[in-house]
């Protein structure tokens, strides 16, 4: 499903912040919250929140997106525009750590109902490897000896780290569903006239993602390989659920550029885990993943972050993409 979005003029938009009431659509005239309308008002920060905010308020729900379709999310600034959004909408739903505009944004803003998905499960740490999983949870030491932190310093000395952990929670089927039960319980609470909906469209998806958690458990069950590699590290909570390990070439942040350390490390881990595929992904640059694959005699293939949907995914919604990405795994790892 994609997310529906306004298109209101730069007159209207500037009557709205100036005046400071309205709405920004012509369904929804008034706060739902206030028992005015059937419509819910969600301004989600990107792709994953859209898609729970959608699949759960259903036919009550108005959801705009901050992040566009094929914009990086970590690279997102907000606008006036999007600020006016947030100041008019009944309910925020957001990812702290991911978007750092994003969080300052709302945490400036008026809206009543502020849902922080990280707040509705359990954030781990998780670096440029990550993962063993939770079958293969036995702590021992990475045979490569390589080092395993979620912050780490690009060449000019930045330093990436998630505050609060890892944020890439809705590649877990599980946590996702977590997240979702969450969301369900919030829009019941900001909008009760709705709650009985609400709640059934949340059992449904979680059922979904409970579904979607079995169809990844058996497809990897059988494999000749735990490890695969990435462009950068989206996968470590899917990896830990799994028992796989993730290799990244980069960190958290997708824009970081590896070391050359980093780059022979990981042609060594390939050799000696049987490594096929190196992965990369839709809405950032291949360069460096082809690059590596080229250098190393792999293949290259897509292992989608579903951060945003584009005309390049290989699916029209987060279930396909991740069904995708199940198959790109299981070619990879050579399960059977």
């Amino acid at each position: 499903m994609n997310v529906r979005r306004r298109h209101i003029s730069t007159v209207a938009l500037t009557a709205v912040a100036a005046l400071g009431f309205g709405t920004l659509t012509a369904c929804s005239s008034d706060s739902a919250a206030a028992g005015d309308t059937g419509t819910f008002d969600v301004v989600a920060s990107f792709y994953p929140m859209a898609f729970l905010a959608e699949q759960i308020g259903g036919e009550h729900v108005h959801v705009t997106s901050l992040t566009q379709p094929g914009q990086e999310p970590h690279d997102l600034e907000i606008s006036a525009r999007q600020t006016a959004q947030l100041e008019e909408a009944d309910a925020a739903l957001y990812l702290k750590g991911l978007q750092p505009s994003v969080d300052e944004a709302i945490g400036q803003s008026p809206i009543a109902t502020k849902i922080d998905a990280a707040e509705l499960t359990a954030l781990e740490e998780h670096g440029t490897e990550a993962g063993h999983g939770e079958e293969h949870g036995d702590g021992h030491e990475d045979e490569h000896g390589h080092e395993d932190e979620q912050a780490h310093e690009d060449e000019h000395g930045h330093d990436h780290d998630h505050e609060g952990g890892d944020p890439h929670i809705w590649l877990d089927p599980v946590k996702y569903a977590e997240v979702a039960e969450g969301v369900g319980k919030a829009f019941q609470k900001a909008d009760p006239d709705h709650a009985a909906d609400y709640r059934k469209n949340t059992a449904t998806l979680v059922k979904d993602l409970e579904a979607l958690d079995e169809k990844f458990r058996t497809g990897l069950a059988n494999r000749t390989t735990d490890v695969f590699v990435t462009s950068h590290a989206a996968f470590g909570y899917l990896a830990e659920r799994y028992g796989l390990t993730e290799e990244a070439i980069s960190g958290l942040d997708p824009d970081t550029e590896p070391s050359g350390a980093r780059v022979k490390e990981l042609q060594k881990i390939a050799k000696d885990d049987g490594v096929t595929t190196v992965f990369y992904e839709t809405l950032v640059s291949d360069k460096t993943a082809k690059t590596l694959a080229g250098d190393t005699g792999l293949k290259t293939d897509v292992l989608d972050p579903v951060e945003g949907i584009t005309d390049h995914s290989r699916g029209e919604d987060y279930f396909q993409v991740m069904e995708a990405n199940l198959t790109a795994l299981r070619t990879a790892l050579g399960a059977r």
